[in-house]
């Protein structure tokens, strides 16, 4: 069952990496940050335990998001690229912190997802 929610959080990461390689697009520079992390708030968030460790690598991701949708691509584009990597090196970041210290959470049990109190990682 922890693998329907070890699913959950790579579709999560792959959604985020998608709108950063994707950006710039439609979107405003404000809401960047906020569509980076939408399928992780809507389908991960709420189903593992909350854990500072996991909520500091969110945290970097919106703040690099933040960073990423601020970088000027028409005046500054040889700085687009790093921010872009450093962006999409934070969503790796939080989807193995996630996987590493992820515990599942009694609402993710009742769906399904798997043993409340255990690990994703299966210790």
């Amino acid at each position: 069952m922890e693998m329907k929610l070890t699913s959950l959080i790579r579709e999560a990461a792959a959604a985020a990496r998608e709108r950063a390689v994707t950006h710039p697009g439609v979107l405003e520079p404000d809401a960047l940050p906020w569509a980076v992390i939408r399928a992780w708030d809507a389908d991960v968030r709420g189903h593992v335990e909350r854990d500072p460790r996991i909520e500091d690598a969110r945290d970097r991701v919106l703040t690099t998001a933040v960073d990423f949708a601020e970088t000027p691509p028409d005046t500054e584009p040889e700085r687009v690229g790093p921010a872009r990597d450093r962006l999409l090196a934070a969503i790796d970041d939080l989807e193995r912190t996630t996987l590493r210290l992820g515990i599942v959470n009694r609402r993710a049990a009742a769906l399904g997802y798997g043993e409340a109190g255990r690990r994703l990682d299966g210790s």
